[in-house]
């Protein structure tokens, strides 16, 4: 107590000012040792401060009830699918997509579509839906994979040495390194870091040599090589003096076959928004009126008991069509009720919003066909990008490998493969000295954000707890003054809400810091957001949470006695894995089983298509629009529980285990949802699988230098010595690796341009010699190869470890061919479509075409004649059922405003 004493009066000397919140910590703290005696004094504090670490309990806490939430979902999801198809099984019937795009509908019962389930091969993903979903499949079974070799090499050798260790920990915490007192055990820890580590390292380097070459048969097939995406360049920051066709066309010689100039498209673009808007709304309003012309005319017969329109005479005769405009809505519905706005909010003159609109329209849509042409004609302020389309791939290749300018920075980024839907316009400005700033400043932003993250978090932690707050900073007192039923709502609903908002908007954020960054195409932004949620994904989601885990659990021993923090450090660190289990169990199960029920997605669509679809049009977009993923966002949180597991991978083996089952079982969960649920809207290429393997890569490099720290603290010098000797060699591995690897996966080898041409004419029957080039010209029929013979396979079907070792040989170029799409689509082009291809989306944009539903009293054929003068619009495909409800004919789901997807 004279210790305790002393500290007081030290604090109380202080001015009032200067007893701040950590003061009060410090005071409270200090009376905690000396209430339990954490310093030394009681022999016994030791032992019960271990025992109060009941880890395999609260595993069990958190296993039982997670399971039972798994089994929840998994049930309502078997009785679900059963019952809605448009939500469990869409890709299976949908005609918005092409029939070679869906996947063959499994069984209807409870529980027999397993079998066929489990028979769909992944390469189906491939073959049928996009690359980056296949490869993230490959990629949480690798993961998987990985894990449990992991666990196969250490748990045999350093179970045993970790729990005969002799550091009294009990539970789950004996089978970590926090249990091994001698400094010799510590050499089998070593060892096995070797062992495992570069067993990482090597499948990092198999899986890169795997996607190289699937990448390379993949962009090579007829399918992708003669898309014009794969035969045009993008060419940024461009100085103004070769913003000139002829300039242009002379650089690139023959081979060139077509250029876009890009343009600065504020005025027709703004215009192009206002017509769309303004269309939009007409049909809203015509909607609008035919459904209350048809409720009031079901609502007139009932009362008469008719069956035909008014007086009993036929419904929508040709004459009353050809009519003055509106004159057979005005039998059912009076001019008063017509749809009217505003011009301006509250205010603004009221006006007929169907006339309004079809004045606008008159307005408009002359206007913008005029600056269309002029766009097209080249009369429009040119900025610093050009499209440049190729007549062959190995054209567009050459001219995106080399040197375009003299100057640094002038002509670049250089980017092929770009599609036109994902091009970013408005960052096409950009020019090479505002892209550096802008780099700088986003990734600066970036850091910052990752960094402080925890503030906010932190905040609505505090917002969770606010009765310990109160207890450590008494004058904070006056919040229990808040009535309890608020109190209550505060401390419980608010911080979950607040963090489920913050959580939310982090990917929004990082992909909007990306978009800034100038990032000129979709696919762009989703790599880099893939960086930057890989980094905030392994700083606060494992870093902070490992550290303030260990910290906050000798926090208290380390303010009583400042020179055991080493110790206690090493000690609590490695029981920090037992959070990272639970999260392991967590992810697994409840996580998995709720992305393939998909609850909220399921209540949204029924919910809003209920209340928000009040026309024909926002009905069909919600039924055919897939769920899609976002690339940037869904690998990096399998990326960072891939690295928590190889981190741990030494310090606590078991972590390997629940890592192994719950990657499995959310892999089986993307799995369903790959072949039956969502779509991909952008296509990186497969770019996102080798980011992730390097990314994979960060767990070793943590695992060694957290191995380096606990050999420190234990003042072991012949294991550092060693773990240093392997992080040298690690580097000096993996910058081996990536300056070999780089190359191949930019760029596309002029050796197997060739070698696919001379496959492509064997396959055809046809010699090789002589023919013009087959692989990148657009007049090559891709579908004609799928009833080709491939011939037989390059090698001989090779043993399981055979295979493994030699992935250069049995996972060649030759053989991965094998796998991509042959007579998937035919790749042609209307002459239209070719034209304007990469002009901005305002100048290539046509007046939509609007779609209402049809009526019997021939109100719709009338709105249809009269708008008709104006902008194009129909009542094919959609009507009323008996009780007036608005439907439209989904069996078909190819109504008149559906487009053919074009493959770019």
């Amino acid at each position: 107590m004279d210790t305790l004493n002393a500290f007081n009066s030290a604090i109380q000397r202080r001015s009032p000012s200067a007893l701040t919140l950590e003061h009060v910590i410090e005071r409270r703290a200090f009376s905690f040792c000396e209430k339990t005696n954490v310093a030394g004094d009681n022999p016994d504090a030791g032992k019960a401060q271990e025992e109060s670490n009941p880890s395999l309990s609260s595993f069990i806490s958190t296993l039982v009830p997670t399971f039972l939430i798994a089994v929840i979902f998994l049930t309502l999801f078997l009785l679900l699918r059963r019952k809605f198809k448009r939500n469990y099984e869409p890709r299976t019937f949908l005609g918005s997509l092409r029939p070679q795009e869906r996947t063959p509908a499994l069984p209807n019962g409870l529980l027999n579509w397993f079998g066929a389930f489990s028979k769909v091969p992944d390469s189906f993903v491939l073959n049928h839906q996009s690359l980056d979903g296949f490869l993230l499949l490959r990629y949480l079974k690798v993961a998987s994979a990985t894990c449990l070799v992991g666990c196969c090499m250490t748990w045999p050798v350093l179970f045993p040495i970790n729990i005969t260790g002799g550091g009294g920990q009990k539970e789950l915490d004996m089978l970590s390194f926090s249990n091994v007192v001698d400094k010799n055990r510590y050499y089998a820890h070593v060892f096995l870091a070797w062992i495992f580590f570069g067993f990482v390292f090597y499948m990092v380097a198999r899986e890169s040599i795997y996607y190289i070459n699937l990448r390379q048969a993949y962009l090579l097939s007829p399918l992708y090589a003669n898309r014009m995406s794969s035969r045009t360049v993008l060419f940024t920051s461009v100085p103004r003096d070769y913003l000139d066709e002829g300039i242009l066309r002379r650089m690139f010689g023959r081979q060139l076959k077509n250029l876009w100039i890009a343009n600065d498209c504020e005025e027709i673009e703004s215009l192009v928004e206002e017509r769309d808007q303004v269309a939009m709304k007409l049909e809203a309003a015509e909607t609008k009126l035919i459904k209350l012309a048809n409720t009031n005319r079901l609502k007139s017969m009932k009362k008469s008991g008719q069956n035909g329109g008014p007086n009993g005479g036929p419904l929508g005769a040709a004459d009353e069509v050809n009519g003055e405009s509106g004159s057979v809505a005005a039998k059912w519905v009076p001019i008063k009720k017509r749809p009217t706005h505003r011009l301006k909010p509250l205010i603004g003159k009221k006006v007929d919003t169907i006339n309004w609109c079809r004045s606008e329209l008159e307005r408009l849509i002359p206007k913008i066909d005029a600056l269309q042409a002029t766009y097209r004609a080249g009369g429009a302020k040119f900025i610093p990008a050009v499209f440049v389309e190729f007549y062959h791939q190995s054209d567009a290749q050459s001219a995106y490998q080399s040197l375009s300018h003299h100057h640094a920075l002038h002509m670049s980024p250089r980017f092929i493969g770009v599609n036109p839907d994902e091009v970013i316009w408005q960052n096409l400005k950009i020019n090479w000295a505002s892209r550096v700033v802008r780099n700088i400043v986003t990734i600066a932003f970036v850091i910052l954000l990752i960094v402080f993250w925890s503030i906010p978090v932190g905040f609505v932690g505090i917002l969770s707890n606010i009765k310990s707050l109160i207890a450590l900073a008494p004058f904070l007192s006056f919040l229990n003054s808040i009535p309890p039923t608020i109190f209550g709502v505060v401390q419980g609903l608010l911080p979950a809400v607040l963090l489920a908002v913050l959580m939310a908007l982090l990917p929004i954020i990082l992909r909007l810091a990306a978009k800034i960054g100038g990032a000129p195409s979709l696919s762009a932004v989703e790599l880099r957001t893939q960086n930057f949620y890989f980094g905030f994904q392994v700083v606060q989601v494992f870093l902070i949470t490992t550290l303030t885990s260990a910290a906050s659990a000798s926090v208290t021993s380390i303010l009583c006695k400042p020179g055991d923090a080493p110790n206690l450090l090493a000690t609590n660190l490695p029981k920090a894995s037992n959070f990272y289990i639970s999260y392991f169990v967590l992810q697994g199960l409840t996580i998995s089983s709720g992305a393939i029920l998909g609850i909220v997605g399921l209540i949204l669509f029924r919910v809003l298509s209920k209340f928000l679809d009040s026309t024909p049009r926002k009905m069909y977009k919600r039924w055919s629009t897939l769920s899609a993923l976002g690339w940037g966002t869904v690998f990096p949180i399998y990326t960072n529980l891939t690295v928590i597991a190889i981190t741990y991978s030494i310090i606590a083996p078991l972590v390997m285990g629940f890592a192994s089952i719950g990657l499995y079982l959310i892999y089986l969960a993307y799995r369903y949802n790959l072949l039956f649920v969502v779509h991909s809207n952008i296509d990186t290429k497969g770019l996102v699988y080798p980011r992730a393997l390097q990314q994979t890569t960060t767990g070793c490099y943590l695992a060694i230098i957290c191995l380096i720290g606990l050999f420190g603290i234990k003042t072991a010098p012949g294991p550092i010595i060693l773990m240093v000797v392997f992080l040298i060699f690690a580097i000096l591995f993996h910058m081996s690796l990536n300056t070999a690897l780089d190359p191949l996966l930019k760029f596309l080898p002029k050796s197997l341009e060739v070698e696919e041409e001379h496959l492509l004419a064997s396959e055809d029957g046809t010699s090789a010699l002589g023919n013009e080039k087959s692989n990148g010209v657009s007049g090559v029929n891709s579908t004609d190869s799928t009833a080709k013979a491939l011939g037989p396979a390059p090698h001989k079907k090779p043993n399981f470890i055979t295979k493994f070792l030699r992935p250069d040989l049995y996972t060649d170029y030759h053989t991965l061919r094998r796998l991509v799409p042959r007579g998937f689509a035919e790749i042609s082009y209307d002459p239209v479509v070719e034209r304007d291809a990469y002009y901005h989306p305002s100048i290539s944009s046509q007046t939509p075409l609007l779609w209402v539903p049809r009526d019997e009293a021939g109100v719709s054929r009338q709105e249809c004649r009269h708008s008709g003068k104006v902008i194009p619009m129909t009542d094919e495909g959609a009507g009323f059922d008996e009780k007036g409800k608005l439907v439209w004919d989904e069996e078909n789901s190819r109504p008149p405003i559906w487009q053919e997807k074009i493959y770019y």
